[in-house]
């Protein structure tokens, strides 16, 4: 006799969940990444025709320590704090050389990027010309 009820077949996949399988690495903000330095944390928006970066970096004297430039549509925050020789007790500071880049959006006037400092925050804005997106194009498919 043939049951009527769906059957729920679980599939096994040769490669285990992509979360099981990175369980066993440290998280990002505990792993050094590769490279240069160790990252920023950034939050990033569009305003008022500006792209705005904001990069935290508390305890940092930004004329002496931190770094803004930009090539070829790539901006790259570079910051370092120097790193204390003696502890007496418990230190959760994070401390060497921090980097960041990213990509402008489309549109990004390079030439007028400007950048301040307050309160720990780096802020970096970029004007950004309004680049119309061209509308979608249709190509007629032939067959034979």
């Amino acid at each position: 006799m043939m049951s009527l009820l769906p059957v729920h077949r679980r599939t096994h996949s040769l490669f285990p969940e992509l979360t099981d399988w990175l369980a066993g690495f440290p998280t990002i903000e505990n792993a050094r990444p590769f490279g240069e330095g160790r990252l920023l944390r950034i939050e990033d928006e569009m305003s008022e025709g500006k792209y705005l970066v904001r990069a935290e970096m508390p305890g940092l004297d930004p004329d002496r320590d931190v770094t803004v430039t930009v090539h070829d549509g790539v901006l790259t925050i570079k910051a370092e704090r120097s790193e204390r020789q003696e502890t007496k007790g418990r230190s959760e500071f994070s401390y060497g050389a921090f980097v960041r880049s990213i990509a402008l959006p489309a549109g990004a006037d390079e030439d007028d990027i400007a950048a301040s400092y307050d309160k720990g925050i780096l802020t970096v804005s970029v004007p950004v010309a309004d680049v119309s997106v061209p509308a979608e194009k249709h190509i007629a498919i032939k067959s034979s």
